[in-house]
């Protein structure tokens, strides 16, 4: 205990002894005829198994035993016959293992796009509150680690979640807006700093929102991910088995041509999660002041023919209405108002979406989490 009352823990800038991260009193066992070294056994307690400190903690008060002995022996502490077995344990259970993770949500939707711009993340928040309005429990992921939006689109850009203990784990609560959990990176990070992490860090981050939130009974996860493939979409692939895929995409040739590839990853035989359909987003322009006017300012039914070359269904048409923006920015997305031409499209989007799922659990199995690699 005296050793261990030289280690320091970073996580309390207090020793081990003073925060209370000794489970036991050490036991101590002499040399036996079939061991000839002292044996040390100390049981310390981390507040959970994601600790950034663990390792290093462990390593030194491994170290400050055997020192401490070496003094009180005599000699140094590579010369003592002494073995130091350090075992940890978790006020807070373990994060459960890939596989196991939301064992209450029923489907996992992922809202993607091969380029940016298209309106994903407008198309995300609009199809979570259509399908809450419906009567369903949905849940919202913001996957975009490095361009959060969902704070904003919601107004909850001031609210900062709490942790709440759940069946003897720490967790994450979810922000609540529209009859939605919600949450994003934007809530722990500051809105006017850039995010400067590396793979690692952004990845790790997504892992937690995921796996250590209190999502609860949900009949719909909809993961708002950021644009093109990268290490994100490995890494919720390679976490959550996901139910099927929405691809969002206006009608311009060279979003189209991205859009492509957003279907590619998703129907890799190594990934091999259903397309649910296709969102043609900014199918056109209809002025406020003109609601009967079409104007198709990005190209006509680009999506729609994409759609029907892979064989797909179309699942809505859009307009480009200047109330969407508005709304978004206003942190009222056009879901709210279903008596909108806006809002209407986004409620039969919803009910498509009910459909095309339906359909897929009825014909397919399961989707598998892909293997890391």
């Amino acid at each position: 205990m005296d050793a261990l009352a030289t280690v320091t823990y970073a996580g309390t800038k207090k020793n081990l002894v003073e925060s209370g991260m000794v489970a036991e009193t050490p036991a101590i066992a002499a040399p036996s005829a079939e061991d000839d070294f002292w044996k040390v056994t100390v049981v310390l307690e981390f507040p959970r198994d994601t600790d950034p400190f663990l390792k290093s903690t462990v390593k030194a008060a491994e170290a400050a035993i055997k020192y401490h002995c070496a003094s009180v022996f005599g000699g140094s502490a590579t010369e003592i016959p002494i073995k130091v077995d350090i075992k940890t344990e978790f006020k807070s259970k373990p994060r459960p293992e890939v596989g196991k993770m939301l064992p209450q949500v029923k489907n996992i939707i992922a809202v993607s796009s091969g380029k940016g711009g298209v309106g994903k993340s407008t198309v995300s928040a609009n199809l979570a509150i259509a399908l809450a309005r419906l009567g369903y429990k949905v849940g919202l992921l913001d996957c975009d680690i490095f361009g959060p939006s969902m704070p904003k689109m919601f107004h909850v850009e001031d609210e900062r979640p709490y942790a709440v203990h759940v069946d003897g784990r720490d967790l994450i609560c979810p922000i609540e807006a529209y009859g939605i959990k919600m949450l994003s990176i934007g809530f722990f990070v500051s809105p006017d700093t850039a995010t400067l992490w590396r793979g690692g860090m952004a990845t790790n981050a997504l892992k937690q929102l995921i796996a250590d939130a209190d999502w609860g009974e949900l009949d719909y996860f909809i993961l708002d991910t950021p644009p093109g493939t990268s290490d994100i979409h490995l890494t919720l692939l390679q976490t959550l088995a996901i139910t099927g895929a929405v691809i969002v995409s206006t009608p311009q040739q060279v979003a189209l041509a991205d859009a492509r590839k957003g279907i590619d990853m998703y129907r890799n035989e190594k990934v091999n999660v259903p397309i649910l359909g296709l969102v043609e987003n900014m199918a056109w322009f209809t002025p406020a002041e003109l609601p009967e006017n079409k104007y198709y300012i990005f190209g006509k039914e680009g999506c729609k023919q994409l759609a029907a070359e892979m064989n797909v269904p179309l699942l809505a048409q859009i307009p480009l209405v200047q109330s969407i923006c508005e709304s978004g920015d206003a942190g009222e997305p056009a879901a709210t108002n279903s008596e909108t031409a806006t809002g209407l499209a986004f409620i039969n989007l919803a009910q498509a979406v009910v459909t095309v799922v339906n359909k897929r659990n009825r014909e397919l199995p399961k989707t598998n989490i892909v293997g890391v690699k």
